[in-house]
């Protein structure tokens, strides 16, 4: 998944393997695989770099270890207080 932002700001993640085009209109347009258009603020040259990171880090195993640590450092964290709910 790639990170993006939408007009209005708000992130936005993207599995970048239901990415079908990117136009530029003048904003970047994305379609997805199931005709569903986003528009993010940017350009179509950055979510390409985006894309090409991802898949370099998945392929390389940089992104898999990454996990890996998170998910090892979430077992040794200390348990969290129950949340109240009223």
């Amino acid at each position: 998944m790639i990170q993006l932002t939408r007009l209005n700001n708000h992130p936005l993640m993207v599995n970048s393997d239901l990415i079908k085009f990117v136009e530029k209109a003048p904003d970047t347009v994305l379609t997805l695989v199931s005709g569903e258009k986003i528009v993010v603020l940017e350009t179509s040259q950055q979510v390409l770099e985006k894309i090409v990171e991802y898949r370099r880090a998945i392929l390389s195993g940089t992104f898999l270890h990454s996990l890996e640590a998170t998910a090892a450092a979430a077992k040794d964290a200390p348990p969290r207080a129950p949340i109240a709910t009223d």
